[in-house]
């Protein structure tokens, strides 16, 4: 039974990351973190190394899929992609329709996530308390910033897509909102959408570069420095909760690419206020119920997790 139930869940837990991953202030590291993979995908991520090119050379396959824990990877990402292609209209649909509902939920999500993160923290310890400060920090002043404008030339692109995919396996920090700080939010997800090849791989070529490159940093600080990680990643979560706050007055917008005008520059504002500021209804109960329904996901999820660990 669990050979079909355990394929299957991982490739849910892939549709769940890039569905975090394609909201601009939610981190697939997260969804990654909580559902009890993270560890396993970096060390997957880690293993496409010298010794993985040498299989590769003498063609020997199988001895390459095992190596790199291919069955895992390829499940997972298929999960993933899946997502990006499928979704990505739907999660776009829902931040123009229903915003407060849609952060409402992430929130929910997010809080008790950290909350779960902090319980792998095996001794506390002043410096496990200075590093959930740091990611506190660190994570707010990230989310605080603007989007800048930016070219939209193949060079930067790959730079993007290196930068973001450090950040998309970071829990709470948000791939999608350091591409939203490159200014390439929107038009990856036209990409997508319009399925332009050239940008998508080029893009993708970035992504690959960086996290090659940055998932051996974060696997050697969990093998040396488990608490004080562990404790800066929750920070992390808990420092990104600025930003999918669901009620926010925009400041400052711009006009898109295709003359529309968005938010570019937006501060939190009390439920109790939002009306007055913007003229919108705050739907504060139904923002606590999808907030909760957030809340009880990822409890769900833990216990699936630790019942199929004890099958």
């Amino acid at each position: 039974m669990n050979r079909i139930i355990n394929p299957l869940l991982l490739f849910l837990k892939g549709v769940a990351m890039g569905s975090a991953d394609v909201v601009p202030g939610v981190s697939g590291g997260t969804i990654a973190f909580i559902t009890g993979i993270y560890e396993t995908l970096l060390n997957s991520i880690k293993s496409v190394d010298l010794e993985a090119l040498n299989y590769l050379k003498k063609f020997e396959i199988k001895a390459l899929w095992n190596h790199v824990n291919g069955n895992f990877l390829i499940v997972l990402f298929a999960g993933i992609v899946t997502s990006f292609l499928s979704l990505s209209k739907v999660i776009t649909y829902l931040l123009e329709t229903s915003p407060i509902q849609l952060w409402s939920f992430f929130f929910g999500l997010i809080v008790i996530s950290a909350l779960m993160v902090l319980r792998e923290i095996k001794k506390w310890n002043i410096g496990v308390f200075i590093a959930i400060i740091i990611g506190v920090a660190v994570a707010y002043l990230i989310t605080s910033a603007v989007p800048s404008e930016t070219p939209d030339e193949p060079w930067f692109l790959f730079i993007a897509g290196a930068v973001a995919i450090c950040a998309m396996i970071l829990p709470g920090i948000s791939g999608s909102f350091i591409v939203l700080l490159f200014g390439k939010y929107e038009y990856m997800m036209a990409a997508l959408n319009e399925r332009r090849i050239v940008d998508i791989l080029v893009f993708a070529a970035g992504c690959l570069v960086g996290i090659l490159s940055f998932a051996r940093v974060i696997s050697w600080l969990f093998k040396k420095y488990h608490n004080i990680t562990v404790g800066v990643l929750s920070g992390f979560m808990i420092g990104a909760l600025n930003k999918v706050w669901p009620w926010k007055e925009t400041i400052e917008t711009y006009v898109d690419r295709h003359g529309e005008l968005k938010p570019l520059y937006e501060v939190n504002v009390l439920p109790n206020d939002y009306l007055a500021k913007t003229g919108i209804e705050p739907h504060f109960i139904e923002a606590l119920g999808y907030a909760a329904g957030g809340f009880l996901i990822v409890l769900f999820i833990d216990r699936l997790a630790n019942w199929l660990k004890n099958d």
